[in-house]
């Protein structure tokens, strides 16, 4: 059946593009969500009447994933997992984890659909990924997986060091100060009732 794809569909095409595709995949798919239209000849007139439009956007469109792609290329995020022996994780690493990570690490937001995981991430240290940006632009980043608690566990030394710097002698002798305010505050009360007294005797 052929159609016109109203949005970049993977592995088939462009926005504009006139595609063949299994009747069952544009009848169940494409059709209902809207990614594509009948290539009737009307739809086909109204494609021309609208292709200088389509262009323009797909420029943009390029032009925005190389930006993109130039910001991701080459980088590096962490995820921490849940591991057992042999570093084989307790589930694996989705694409949306990856999404939340490089938009947290790397202040990039991507569409996890765009992510290409190479199968499954189910083992703790390095995994290359690539980010599929446009049809034509790729980017790939490095996921690396550690066991879940290592960044708090290597910021825990850090704490000890500092909390240790603290002399133990510091509370006792701020409470010792402050019995002393108080010992001489009163002190004074005592000599402005012994004055008030005195007059009062005048």
């Amino acid at each position: 059946m052929k159609v016109i794809l109203l949005d970049e569909i993977k592995g088939k095409g462009h926005e504009g593009d006139v595609v063949d595709v299994a009747r069952g995949y544009a009848v169940n798919f494409l059709l209902p969500r809207k990614l594509a239209v009948a290539a009737t000849s009307g739809n086909i007139k109204q494609l021309e009447a609208r292709r200088a439009n389509i262009t323009t956007r797909e420029v943009g469109r390029r032009s925005d994933a190389e930006s993109i792609a130039a910001r991701l290329d080459g980088k590096r995020v962490t995820i921490e997992a849940n591991a057992g022996e042999g570093g084989r994780l307790f589930g694996s690493v989705t694409g949306p984890m990856i999404e939340d990570a490089v938009l947290a690490q790397l202040e990039v937001d991507i569409d996890r659909r765009k992510i290409d995981i190479h199968g499954h991430i189910k083992v703790l240290g390095e995994h290359p990924v690539e980010v599929r940006l446009h049809q034509d632009v790729r980017a790939e980043i490095v996921v690396v997986v550690v066991p879940s608690g290592e960044t708090a566990s290597a910021e825990a030394p850090a704490t000890a060091e500092v909390a240790a710097t603290v002399p133990s002698e510091e509370p006792d002798e701020a409470g010792e100060s402050a019995v002393e305010d108080v010992v001489a505050a009163e002190e004074a009360l005592d000599e402005v009732a012994e004055a008030g007294e005195d007059t009062f005797a005048i």
